[in-house]
């Protein structure tokens, strides 16, 4: 059950950073850059990222305490943001889930955030330390592996594209789209669900 639970975790958090999805923008922001240089610049990155989004983890209950914000609104917050970058996984767009992205080596925006850590990885991690805080460190343990694969990903980027093909990566990014809309509209209607029977 337990390991269960940190794969549909893991998985959901695969899809929300969007691994394969980026490869193509990551390879094209770093065309320029040294290959010694783009690995630790990815890797820099993607620790960035972990860090940022295991504070929301953390924290982030007591955010939205203090900002006076419901589980319920975060859920449907979370769910349309969620539903519209999955739209844009799904039928495709040149630049990307989050439009166009300068080129040049990154620091902290825009590969760590909002491409790896963006709106929808932010509120569903949130989500998972409010709905269950007894397994906080099972949801760390899935945000850790999540972001290890998605450094293992983004490091192999250049391999991938060229081994793959553009068309490959896109259908793959496609794929994790189509699934991603069906996590967002079950993300949407639970906060809708909260909602309701708050009212009662």
């Amino acid at each position: 059950m337990v390991t269960f639970e940190i794969l549909s975790a893991f998985i959901v958090l695969v899809l929300v950073t969007d691994a394969f999805g980026n490869v193509p923008i990551v390879n094209a922001m770093l065309a320029g850059v040294p290959a010694a240089r783009r690995r630790r610049v990815i890797v820099r990155e993607c620790l960035i990222a972990f860090a940022t989004l295991a504070l929301f983890m953390l924290f982030g209950r007591k955010l939205l305490e203090l900002m006076h914000l419901s589980e319920a609104s975060l859920s449907i917050a979370g769910g349309i943001i969620l539903f519209m970058i999955a739209i844009r996984m799904v039928f495709g767009n040149p630049e990307g889930a989050f439009g166009p992205q300068p080129t040049g080596e990154p620091f902290i925006v825009p590969l760590a955030i909002p491409l790896i850590a963006g709106p929808s990885a932010l509120a569903t991690v949130m989500l998972m330390a409010t709905r269950e805080p007894a397994k906080l460190g099972m949801w760390l343990a899935a945000l850790l592996a999540a972001v290890a694969f998605t450094s293992l990903v983004l490091l192999a980027g250049e391999a991938l594209q060229q081994r793959m093909g553009e068309r490959m990566v896109k259908a793959i990014e496609r794929l994790m789209g189509l699934i991603l809309t069906v996590i967002a509209i079950e993300m949407l209607l639970g906060g809708i669900r909260a909602f309701v029977g708050g009212l009662q």
